[in-house]
């Protein structure tokens, strides 16, 4: 059942040779590499929001578009990428994926406010293809070792975040803050290099996409259970990536000290990758380790509004409770389908609804902030969020499938 969770979106190809080859290293490395251009892009924003701010004169709201409209990309295009799989393949709808997420790199830094805008846009298009293609090639390429594949990528996914976010402030102040957001379209360079090799030798229509059951988890209580747990979560995680180190620096932390707390969060995402497949494959259900996640954020919420000089453990704990969180989001879209086409529906419909909801969080907590004067209000609010995650994990960890009897 763990295998249908990472097979969210495109139902695989027959395994090819490559998986048992001694090419396998370099299928690695590759899948490593486009996992290294999902988090970064937009992780790395956060420790120089301010700085930015400065420089256009934006307000906290506007600001906060920089981590909402990749959201918003991620919501309205990840239910056509399937789509685009199977009517191009894996590997072109991969490159270009890739080619978006390196083209908003450049025009983001650009120079003027609206290419900082339209090229944070192109980002996100680009991360929303990657986002459902790769569990597509993983499941494909490596059908023996989706574990152990999907957690080396997260791994990869929270290490590249961490460092965008650690070397984020050092580099904007000696190059200037364009120079410091551009330095990582080295990532999207490398993967194109890769996967344009890959490219001349991949058959026309590598994927093929699931065939959605549509309506049926649309009206179903435990398939929004598990998209409100996803949403939730999602939610928290990225009012934290764009506004983390605003906190933080309210707090009396330098800037280049809130950029390293900001990296510890990222850098956290990624280690319950390492133990929750072992860990959910003994269990008889799943909704003390879901509601444990949804406690542990509000708990690390909790430390940051009343005990801010404890932030490295704070950090480490929200980075901990939601890399968990959205990984036994994805593991239910398995768990909870009785078939590979409702398990498509529901992934479908979570990253959907659960990264629009999502969206619109940055946003809000810069108003809030605004119009509070602080940060006390928003991780007040932050604080009951996450303990709305722990009811939905709780609901969504029960031993159920979609549809049927209970």
């Amino acid at each position: 059942m763990r295998s249908r969770a990472n097979g969210q979106a495109i139902a695989a190809a027959p395994p090819s040779s490559s998986s048992a080859s001694p090419s396998s290293f370099w299928l690695v490395a590759g899948l490593l590499l486009v996992a290294a251009n999902l988090r970064a892009p937009i992780t790395g924003v956060a420790p120089v929001l301010e700085t930015i701010r400065a420089a256009f004169g934006l307000s906290p709201a506007q600001a906060g578009l920089l981590t909402t409209l990749p959201l918003l990309a991620f919501g309205l295009l990840s239910p056509f990428a399937a789509l685009l799989a199977r009517r191009v393949g894996l590997e072109r709808s991969l490159f270009g994926a890739l080619l978006f997420v390196g083209a908003g790199i450049a025009l983001r830094s650009g120079g003027s406010a609206a290419c900082l805008y339209l090229g944070t846009a192109v980002i996100g298009a680009g991360i929303a293809v990657g986002n459902v293609l790769m569990p597509g090639l993983v499941k494909r390429d490596f059908p023996a070792r989706v574990p152990a594949v999907t957690g080396l990528c997260a791994i990869a996914m929270g290490g590249v975040a961490a460092l965008a976010s650690g070397s984020a402030v050092p580099m904007a102040n000696a190059l200037g803050w364009r120079a410091a957001l551009g330095a990582g379209i080295v990532f999207p360079l490398l993967a194109l290099a890769f996967w344009g090799m890959r490219l001349r030798r991949a058959p026309p229509g590598a994927g093929t996409a699931a065939a959605p059951q549509r309506g049926g988890v649309w009206r179903s209580a435990l398939a929004w259970q598990v998209t409100l747990f996803m949403g939730t979560n999602s939610l928290l995680y990225y009012v934290l990536v764009g506004w983390l180190p605003s906190m933080l620096a309210a707090a009396g932390f330098a800037p280049g000290h809130a950029g390293s707390v900001h990296g510890v969060m990222q850098l956290a995402t990624a280690l319950p990758g390492l133990v929750l497949g072992p860990v959910v494959g003994r269990l008889k259900d799943q909704r003390l380790l879901a509601a444990g996640m949804g406690l542990l954020m509000a708990a690390a919420l909790l430390g940051l509004l009343l005990a801010p000089g404890w932030a490295w453990l704070w950090a480490f704990a929200l980075g901990i409770g939601s890399g968990g969180g959205v990984l036994l989001a994805l593991m239910f879209m398995g768990l909870r389908s009785g078939s590979a086409h409702q398990a498509a529906a529901l992934s479908g419909m979570a990253q959907c609804v659960g990264y629009l909801l999502a969206a619109s969080g940055p946003a809000l907590a810069g108003m809030l902030r605004e119009s509070s004067g602080g940060w006390d209000a928003p991780l007040g609010v932050g604080v009951a969020l996450a303990g709305a995650m722990t009811v939905f994990g709780a609901l969504a960890g029960r031993a159920r499938t979609l549809g049927a009897p209970h």
